[in-house]
């Protein structure tokens, strides 16, 4: 065997199997799915399209489901089983066009408009407590009937509160005194909680109030000045709660539940009973008992008994993971938004929506007591539905203004939606120092101040405005403009290489 020739191979000597890699935990199935989820989120405008997926699949399936709950009853009431739903999709419609509205206008309109908008809900509240103004339904006067469409300015103020508010303390300078964070915000919110209040439309106070409360947290207000706000407000709202006829009797039904069952406690109990009988998947979708006239207000304030009587405990977790996945996504904006505004006015906003949506889920399961607010995008109710979409569309709007976003955009990454709905490339954010700005407007006010009156000066020397070298050399030179060199002048700065020239001549 030569050096070249390989050795002889040994055969009866069987090939050993390598071990085989320990297979790691993580490297299954579900592991794949969380890294196809991770990586979709971190897409530049995976926050935008949650927002617009969200926003459609509740509005979808409140129409679906105004329609179920409300048929048989409508159709009593009209001989139409679908009255109650052609208003409800018409707002829908207008609340859609407001979402694409809400979405083209720039952030600082917005901040413009926050003041004037406030104002004129702000007086809406004032003009529907005058008799023969509002109209008044079940002993509540809420509602402007405006050419055969409702409107509720509690509903406005709503949106209006929280853009003011956030602009308000958004505007504030770093190191200001904790009085510009009160002030005007917190006097102003009392007064608009006390107009609603006297409707009375206690909802849609403690609505208002977890707004405010909300701009005083994520503003920046010291812990133990905001628990004695709260507390205040808590004991307010149960002070109220006990006060009134119809208050009083749904606090005493929460805590006697078995108390009156065909009285205070009747609508609460068909709401459990409505619960119990969808199971895990549901009777079916239009199968549902209750709305057979046993339930009252089942398209409105109760539409989620109905949801669970006809889809199940599937269809409930479908909801309430939902608005769970809504919040991820709101305080994701929030967190990535680099304009103060944005985040303030998308965690206030992600806080409204997601305490209304819990308050009412909380109530028909039997864990708090009956207040009427409605689950927002799904229950029926014309001005909630679109102008929750609006403050859907503002927060779409957030969304897009992200760095990412932004940065994305301008590469043309959006191309399709783009074209699609003609939306225009926002602006990126520029912070300002406040000091900076304000010596920048000083200095643009002097240098008008100079100009106006160096006007009349220049008219005292003639129609022209020209002077002759003896006024200027008597008068001197004029403010803010160089005086002319003369032969004097050119002596003095002379070359200095010139000087040791003449120097050495000497």
């Amino acid at each position: 065997m030569t050096s070249r020739e390989a050795p002889p191979r040994d055969v009866t000597r069987a090939p050993q199997r390598r071990p085989a890699p320990a297979r790691d935990a993580a490297s299954g199935p579900l592991a794949g799915v969380r890294t196809r989820i991770g990586l979709w989120l971190a897409r530049p405008l995976a926050s935008f399209h949650l927002v617009v997926t969200i926003a459609f699949l509740l509005t979808v399936l409140g129409l679906v489901m105004v329609l179920s709950s409300s048929s048989v009853e409508q159709y009593a009431a009209s001989g139409s089983a679908y009255s109650l739903f052609v208003q409800q999709l018409v707002y829908a419609l207008l609340g859609a066009v407001l979402f694409y509205v809400a979405l083209r206008v720039p952030i600082r309109v917005w901040r413009r408009l926050s003041f004037p908008l406030f104002a004129v809900c702000l007086l809406m509240l004032v003009l529907i407590l005058i008799p023969g103004v509002g109209t008044e339904v079940q002993g509540s006067t809420r509602w402007f009937q405006v050419a055969g469409f409702s409107l509720q300015p509690s509903e406005l103020m709503k949106v209006a509160l929280a853009l003011w508010g956030a602009h308000l303390l958004a505007s504030r300078r770093p190191g200001a005194p904790l009085k510009t964070i009160l002030f005007p915000l917190v006097p102003m919110g009392l007064l608009v909680c006390l107009l609603v209040v006297s409707q009375p439309n206690l909802s849609t106070t403690i609505a208002l109030g977890i707004i405010l409360a909300a701009l005083l947290w994520f503003g920046g207000l010291p812990g133990k000045l905001f628990g004695g706000l709260a507390l205040g407000g808590v004991i307010a709202a149960g002070v109220l709660a006990v006060t009134a006829g119809y208050r009083s009797s749904r606090v005493q039904a929460f805590f006697n539940p078995g108390a009156d069952p065909q009285g205070m406690n009747y609508q609460a109990r068909q709401a459990s009973f409505s619960l119990a009988d969808g199971g895990v998947f549901g009777r079916g979708l239009g199968q549902s008992r209750a709305k057979w006239s046993y339930l009252p207000n089942a398209h409105n304030d109760f539409i989620f008994a109905i949801i669970g009587e006809e889809l199940g405990l599937i269809g409930c977790a479908a909801v309430v993971g939902l608005f769970a996945l809504f919040v991820y996504t709101g305080l994701r904006i929030a967190v990535r938004s680099v304009d103060p505004f944005l985040k303030l006015l998308t965690a206030t906003a992600t806080t409204w929506i997601l305490a209304q949506a819990m308050i009412n889920i909380g109530y028909v399961v039997g864990l708090l007591p009956v207040t009427g607010l409605q689950l927002p995008l799904v229950s029926a109710g014309g001005s909630s539905l679109a102008i929750t979409l609006v403050m859907f569309g503002i927060i779409a709007s957030a969304a897009r203004h992200e760095p990412e976003a932004i940065a994305a955009l301008r590469a043309g990454r959006d191309k399709r939606a783009g074209k699609l709905f003609r939306l225009p490339v926002p602006e990126p954010y520029l912070p300002v120092d406040p000091a900076v700005a304000r010596n920048a407007a000083v200095r643009k006010a002097q240098a008008q101040s100079r100009g106006r009156s160096s006007a009349p000066r220049a008219a005292t020397y003639g129609g022209d405005g020209r002077r002759t070298a003896e006024r200027r050399r008597d008068d001197g030179p004029a403010r803010g403009r160089p005086r002319r060199p003369d032969a004097s002048d050119t002596r003095r700065r002379r070359d200095p290489r010139e000087r040791r020239e003449r120097g050495q001549r000497r």
